[in-house]
């Protein structure tokens, strides 16, 4: 069962139902072609966790700020990111956002508020508070938002961002995307709480718990909490519960300890489907309408596949380009 629409017009919902079918294509390619050795580095999939990115990029202006994970194509999508220029950059190409040598881990877009994912757990929550900081100097009512993992809520960075940012009232938002594993390690084990959430009371700010496959929950939580930010009152810690579908990374090989009923179980909450469904059941979405959205998606991605390939690999000569210390 969804919440309702938070008065969001059709095209707005169904635009949402688009972006979050992007994430998964995308994502399913860049698995297969990693498993196939035409992408190199380590994959993390976003699978099955897309209603949170959609539902909070879908409250923000494209000025705002959003800072990622080690799991970061699908916030990265959602903020507007050129999906040629992503798929050449876990190709490893010229054309890609880091010239071929980040990855997947280290897609950056600042024209698009998009200040990069970051391979080191907790290690973008500080990035993205100073960027707070800036928004409030700035004085244009921006808001910077930090996703991040359960496992990141037990690291030092995530208490001492929170502190200074409910101190110094900054225009935060900070999304915990609790998909209830930290790598491999459940969170029952990990946290003395149950909630995430229940952490923002030791700073005096709002912690919000929303269903993180329910994007209209995520949406009116992330909206309700931007207007905060946006009046100057502060910091949210909104933490989406939700699963991740694959294992931690898109290794062969690798174990996954979790049971393979939870898996089918989260699978049935699938947050595509649970769109899709109450799209039909108001009349905004039909079998065409649906197969017109299948297909564009698509096209785009078979595109930025193309645009890849095509693209050329970084020459031995500009290895150290870029490159500010070593």
């Amino acid at each position: 069962m969804m919440s309702l629409s938070p008065n969001l017009p059709p095209d707005k919902q169904r635009e949402m139902l688009r972006q979050m079918l992007m994430i998964r294509r995308f994502e399913e390619r860049a698995s297969a072609d990693y498993l196939a050795g035409k992408i190199y580095g380590v994959v993390h999939c976003y699978i099955g966790e897309e209603a949170v990115a959609v539902g909070v990029c879908s409250t923000l202006k494209r000025d705002d700020r959003i800072i990622s994970t080690h799991r970061g194509h699908g916030h990265c999508i959602a903020k507007g990111a050129d999906l040629n220029r992503m798929m050449a950059e876990l190709y490893g190409r010229q054309t890609g956002y880091c010239k071929g040598k980040g990855g997947s881990m280290h897609i950056a877009d600042f024209d698009i508020g998009m200040l990069g994912a970051n391979g080191i757990v907790a290690g973008g929550i500080s990035i993205i508070t100073g960027a707070g900081l800036a928004a409030q100097m700035e004085g244009k009512r921006g808001v910077a938002v930090s996703f991040f993992g359960d496992g990141a809520s037990n690291a030092g960075p995530f208490h001492e961002c929170l502190n200074i940012a409910a101190a110094w009232k900054l225009p935060m938002i900070y999304v915990c995307e609790n998909n209830m594993y930290a790598a491999q390690t459940a969170a029952a084990v990990t946290h003395a709480l149950s909630d995430v959430a229940a952490k923002a009371a030791g700073y005096g700010i709002p912690g919000v718990v929303v269903d993180g496959n329910d994007i209209f929950a995520v949406y009116q939580a992330t909206n309700r909490a931007v207007e905060r930010a946006r009046a100057g009152e502060g910091p949210t810690l909104i933490e989406c519960k939700t699963y991740r579908w694959r294992a931690h990374t898109e290794r062969r090989g690798q174990p996954d300890p979790r049971d393979p009923a939870e898996i089918e179980a989260w699978k049935g909450r699938d947050p595509i489907t649970r769109l899709e469904r109450q799209l039909r059941d108001q009349g905004h979405l039909d079998d065409a309408g649906l197969r017109s959205m299948e297909g564009d998606v698509m096209r785009v991605l078979e595109a930025a596949v193309t645009f890849a390939d095509a693209s050329p690999f970084p020459l031995p000569e500009q290895a150290t380009d870029d490159v500010f210390a070593a």
